[in-house]
């Protein structure tokens, strides 16, 4: 899980277990197991708010940090990622902002990124103009963004982010073994299609 693996990376010790929820009343606690049960929105955290999130995991951080964490916990809108509606485009925007800083260094551009009703075995797909010079748009299944999760649908984006990379690096936007490595590099699989008419699972 990518919530998982980023909270181990600003770090988070494997000796204390997570829960995911989505509880719109109590963000984030520490169960009597000792797990850390946090809601499905923190995946598209900043790292500032995951480092917080880390503090306030740990037994020993002092009061001051403590606070200080909570504030910033309570502060990010984790409900803006997870909600229905017109605000997804909004969050596909941040979300490509938010991985173009941590994997590309910020050296991708813009592109406009639109949910498609039409899409049926692909997840995602990139168009370039005619030339194959310069990315047009990003489509991600609006089935799969309903059904499949946002945690899976930053896999996608960040799927197609690696074409664009490929398409503004002067490269052809295909699978070959330029596109795997940077997809091993950045953390996802290259393959993105699965049939997204198949049974819905819970987001």
């Amino acid at each position: 899980m990518l919530l998982l693996r980023r909270l181990s990376e600003v770090g988070l010790g494997g000796e204390r277990p997570v829960e995911i929820h989505e509880n719109r009343t109590v963000l984030v606690s520490i169960t009597k197991q000792g797990a850390l049960r946090l809601h499905r929105g923190f995946a598209y955290a900043p790292d500032r708010i995951l480092q917080a999130l880390v503090v306030f995991a740990h037994p020993e951080a002092q009061a001051g940090e403590q606070r200080r964490a909570e504030q910033a916990i309570v502060a990010f809108p984790t409900d803006d990622f997870l909600g229905p509606g017109r605000r997804r485009r909004r969050r596909l925007r941040a979300l490509h902002e938010e991985l173009n800083r941590r994997h590309f260094g910020g050296t991708l551009g813009p592109v406009p990124i639109r949910l498609s009703r039409r899409m049926r075995t692909r997840l995602g797909e990139l168009t370039v103009d005619p030339g194959g010079h310069q990315p047009l748009e990003i489509a991600v299944s609006r089935q799969h963004v309903e059904h499949d999760g946002w945690e899976e649908v930053m896999h996608t984006l960040l799927h197609e982010m690696v074409h664009q990379w490929q398409v503004e690096s002067g490269q052809e936007a295909d699978h070959g073994p330029g596109f795997r490595r940077k997809a091993r590099e950045v953390g996802v699989e290259p393959v993105a299609m699965r049939d997204v008419r198949a049974q819905p699972r819970p987001a």
